[in-house]
């Protein structure tokens, strides 16, 4: 291939401009056109970058992320989407000021752009030029306003805008999706296919979403980081209708880090017949009495379920808006070194696990998107709450980040769950649970007690059993809700906690899991929801259906 003289001018120039930054023994980052360009349009902005009668950044990051994805659907037995797509998004921040106080605020948030897709180093150079140009602007107007609005607080605690952190230097290689779509097309066709054994499903899809993700990041710090991600979800739900209208909805995932730990087809069309034998046993179940308080046992499917909803979300030390002297945004945001839980229960959270108890954990990562190496943080001990999860960004009492700044494909990064994982100094195994459970039910002279083994959206009981106080038998009723599950439940009324674990997973916007044991609580209100009926169909299903 023959070379201009351009080219050759412009490669030797991009090589002098990484030459003290990228380290010698890391000749992946030498060899990746992305790094390369983004490493040298960051040295030309820490030293170029220079309005007049304005101040020049203090600090500058460049952030791409790399979305490879493939999804597909099938409904009623055949394929109805199918599709690939690669996206590249940029977000470049200037931040102008100093670390006490800087120009982070409204639009000096940074630029977001779509980024190229091939590797024309001049391309994307450009673009970083352009964005760094606008973003820089942008972050000068935005400090003479957070300065103005500032002006009108008095704060109890001034903190400072952006943590310190020491800059981390990681390539690992890039990752792949690369599979045969053929294959899986066939089991989404063949599971959704199953709906013809029950002609009074109404819907079964099934679906899938394979994800690459490769993230660079590269700061004015020296940071410089390129890291790879891979999931792989597969889905299955589906609903129908009780004789009263009730709509009733089922559904199951998959989701693993590598394409190898998805399950057979046998075993997803195994899964979907249980799913379908479920829908039938709710449509024959009684509607649930119409109020009950006292004991329930939230399995440990449930439990994970109510911690990721009602614990996560408020241990994330996100900072309050200017001017407000709480110290998070979350409900315990004036909780710290107070009891939150009972004091057998303890949270930590642990990005650097790849799995607990068995199962694989997607909170797993190797650097934060602020370019921070991410560390194990004890959250509750012994039911008290001694720590948040940290960015950059300082919250009272913690000027630094402990690695948890993370942030969807083109958003800011802000605190985030990796691994939570709930554990008890005193478990007891399903059997001593339940046993426990019909007991303080019998000590109240209940009928019965409630176990719930599923949730739905907004911890709705999915399946829900009542547990007879004189023999145990569980029987299986619909359209329930909780009257008062919240934070204050979670602090009074959990009075056991099992041995065995799952978890709540999610990809979006930030993968994560959630960890739980079950949880028996002593008291809980149990109540008929107000749930919409619907008409059922005026006529049959079309021949086909068994």
């Amino acid at each position: 291939m023959i070379r201009s003289p351009y080219r050759l001018a412009l490669l030797a120039a991009l090589a002098l401009a990484t030459a003290g930054v990228l380290p010698a023994q890391n000749s992946a980052s030498a060899q990746d056109p992305v790094l390369r360009a983004m490493l040298a349009e960051m040295q030309r902005s820490k030293s170029q970058l220079k309005l007049a009668d304005v101040q020049a950044p203090y600090y500058v990051d460049y952030r791409l992320t790399d979305v490879d994805q493939y999804v597909a659907e099938a409904a009623f037995g055949a394929v109805r989407n199918s599709l690939r797509t690669r996206v590249r998004m940029l977000r470049i921040v200037v931040r102008v000021g100093d670390y006490k106080q800087d120009s982070y605020y409204g639009p000096g948030e940074g630029v977001v752009d779509v980024g190229p897709l091939d590797d024309d180093e001049t391309g994307l150079r450009h673009q970083l030029w352009l964005g760094t140009d606008r973003a820089y602007k942008a972050a000068s107007e935005a400090l003479t306003a957070k300065q103005a609005e500032l002006k009108k607080y008095s704060v109890d605690q001034q903190l400072d805008d952006f943590a310190h952190a020491s800059p981390v230097q990681l390539v690992v290689p890039l990752a792949r999706l690369d599979f045969s779509p053929e294959p899986w097309l066939a089991t989404l066709e063949e599971a959704s296919g199953l709906y013809k054994t029950d002609p009074q499903v109404q819907s079964l899809n099934a679906s899938l979403r394979f994800t690459v993700t490769n993230r660079y990041f590269v700061s004015s710090e020296g940071a410089m980081v390129r890291t790879g991600d891979s999931f792989y979800q597969v889905y299955v739900g589906g609903y129908t209708q009780a004789a009263d209208g009730m709509r009733l909805d089922r559904s199951h995932a998959y989701q693993v880090r590598q394409m190898k730990d998805l399950p057979a087809k046998a075993e997803v069309l195994s899964r979907t017949r249980e799913l379908l034998t479920s829908l039938k046993q709710l449509r024959d179940a009684p509607v649930s009495e119409e109020e009950y308080r006292g004991p329930v046992l939230l399995s440990a499917d449930a439990a994970a379920g109510v911690m990721s909803e009602l614990v996560g979300p408020n241990l994330l030390g996100n900072r309050p808006m200017l001017g407000q002297n709480a110290r998070t945004t979350g409900d315990w945001a004036n909780n710290y070194k107070s009891r939150v839980l009972p004091d057998f229960l303890t949270v930590v959270d642990d990005p650097t696990l790849t799995t607990f108890a068995g199962r694989t954990l997607l909170g797993n990562y190797e650097v934060d998107d602020e370019g921070v190496k991410p560390s194990r943080v004890a959250l509750i001990e012994k039911g008290g709450l001694v720590s948040y999860l940290l960015s950059r960004e300082p919250i009272r009492d913690f000027p630094s980040s402990n690695g948890h700044g993370r942030a969807s494909v083109a958003g800011p990064p802000t605190s985030s769950l990796g691994n939570l994982i709930v554990q008890s100094s005193d478990a007891l195994s399903t059997h001593e649970l339940k046993k426990k459970l019909i007991e303080a039910c019998q000590q109240r002279n209940l009928p019965y007690g409630y176990f719930v083994e599923t949730l739905g959206p907004r911890l709705t009981p999915r399946l829900l059993y009542r547990v007879s106080t004189k023999d145990g038998h569980e029987e299986l009723v619909r359209g329930a809700v909780f009257g008062d599950l919240d934070t204050r439940a979670l602090r009074n009324d959990i009075v056991a906690a099992g041995k065995e674990f799952d978890s709540e997973d999610r990809l979006d916007p930030i993968p994560q899991s959630v960890v739980s044991p079950a949880l028996l609580f002593d008291e809980l209100e149990v109540k008929r929801g107000d749930v919409a009926k619907h008409k059922l169909p005026e006529y049959p299903p079309p021949a086909g259906t068994e």
